[in-house]
């Protein structure tokens, strides 16, 4: 069995940061050494100066996603060869229910389309249908879990495609098995049909109403009503609130951990959030930014950074929609506007320059928001998320000292553009392996693709 040695860098992994080496046979990790000596027939890597991490767990992408009105340009040898290139070597993304049909339909549909990817993924199961019947609404999710995923996905919003009502939702919770987890999509359905009807009825459906379209409040009541459901029956179903835009949710969530909830509640935000505010609507460029939830105010961008570095966010994701340029101008109605941002390739360098580099954050308490958190959450771990004997290598190596402008051009999204565009980081991907084979390096990318795996979600 080959062996590569990764020499002379700062181990990343566990909460700790130490200079140790990495002894990597076959696909797995198999010793962390202080000294290790090759032998013949070794790789080694010099990795002098760069910072060792786990591959980066995106546990929020939107790859070739087709939401019925929309398609992303991308598929999944694009999708990933832009992950690779920013240090995330595993995707969670999602697989819609067919309704009418078994979860494994939905399952192999996606994995059809899955079959080009560079890197490993798995799935969140969106459910779009409940049946009053609760139990065959639990065989159902049972079903879900014996397919090797550990998670689903709801909607508050989105009528009528996604959208299901409290009832919908209450026997979803009381169904779900205990070790499983609901991602939730947190967004105030009639605030939201109400203010944008509002802003039609006037005239105003021009990008620059697209945040008051979806008014933070929208997002706050809805995290709220949904945490109150997940209560309401003896088990206390385990929540996940997606991309928070507001600090205030977050707080809230922060209230009702500190309560009796029975279930665990988990809370993620993006760059987006914690990097840009509402002002970008009143510019030029205003359909580059439009998404859901859309982008708050400065007051709340500071504080979510602020409760990232004090540990109130467990996971920072991308939410990554690769729409063309040419798709976001289509119309100048924001209402008609695909929403989503390119991401996955800037997450690492954009959350390490703001934390790490701007705000001094130990980079051993930032990593892990990012590897071992979403990878414990949804049963990846420690096969992924860590730098563990036994664990997947998957390993990035990461320079800590270049700095850029991240221009669009220099990407690998279909997208045209980058939110971004103009940001300064700091430090960059140099090398990604996933299971031992690098996957990009400098620039390059030496694997097939088609080489991903689907993983299955263990207890």
């Amino acid at each position: 069995m080959s062996r590569t040695i990764i020499r002379g860098g700062t181990l990343v992994t566990g909460g700790d940061a130490l200079r140790a080496d990495l002894l990597i046979e076959g696909e797995a990790i198999t010793g962390i050494l202080t000294d290790a000596a090759p032998g013949p027939g070794d790789r080694v890597i010099d990795a002098s100066g760069m910072l060792v991490l786990p591959g980066i767990v995106d546990a929020h992408t939107h790859i070739q996603l087709d939401t019925g009105l929309y398609r992303t340009a991308d598929n999944w040898e694009v999708g990933t060869r832009a992950a690779a290139a920013g240090g995330v070597t595993t995707v969670i993304d999602f697989a819609n229910q067919i309704v009418g049909k078994p979860y494994q339909d939905a399952l192999g549909s996606r994995l059809a389309e899955t079959a080009p990817s560079l890197i490993d993924y798995t799935f969140h199961m969106v459910v779009l249908d409940a049946p009053r019947d609760l139990g065959a609404l639990q065989r159902d999710l049972q079903s879900i879990r014996d397919l090797g995923m550990n998670s689903i996905k709801l909607f508050t919003t989105y009528r009528p495609n996604y959208y299901l009502d409290d009832a919908a939702l209450l026997r979803v919770f009381k169904a779900l098995p205990e070790d499983m987890i609901a991602m939730i999509h947190c967004e105030n359905d009639s605030i939201v049909s109400e203010a944008t009807q509002t802003l039609v009825d006037s005239g105003k459906t021009g990008w620059c109403y697209h945040a008051e379209g979806r008014p933070r409040e929208a997002e706050i009541e809805a995290a709220n009503r949904v945490l109150t459901l997940a209560a309401m029956n003896p088990s206390a179903a385990s929540v996940y609130v997606a991309h928070c835009s507001s600090a205030l949710t977050v707080l809230d969530i922060q209230r009702l951990r500190e309560r009796e909830h029975g279930g665990v509640v988990y809370c993620e935000t993006c760059p987006q959030y914690l990097l840009l505010d509402d002002a970008v609507y009143l510019g030029e460029q205003a359909e580059h930014y439009i998404l859901q939830p859309p982008l708050r105010g400065e007051s709340d961008r500071e504080l979510l950074r602020v409760l990232v570095e004090e540990g109130a966010i467990d996971v920072l994701s991308t939410d990554t929609c690769d729409y063309t340029l040419m798709q976001k101008q289509a119309s100048r109605d924001f209402t008609k506007t695909p929403g989503g941002l390119p991401g996955v390739e800037t997450l690492l360098p954009l959350m390490y320059t703001l934390f790490c580099d701007e705000l001094g954050m130990p980079v051993e308490e930032l990593i892990p928001l990012m590897t071992a958190n979403p990878a414990q959450i949804f049963g990846l771990y420690p096969r992924k998320g860590g730098l563990q004997i036994g664990s997947d290598a998957d390993v990035v190596l990461y320079d800590p000292e270049p700095e850029r402008v991240i221009r669009h051009t220099g990407l690998h999204y279909l997208a045209g553009y980058s939110p971004y565009e103009g940001m300064r980081v700091k430090g960059e991907v140099v090398m990604t392996l996933s299971r031992g084979e690098a996957i990009y390096n400098r620039g390059q990318f030496p694997a097939q693709a088609g080489r991903g795996r689907y993983i299955e979600a263990v207890s």
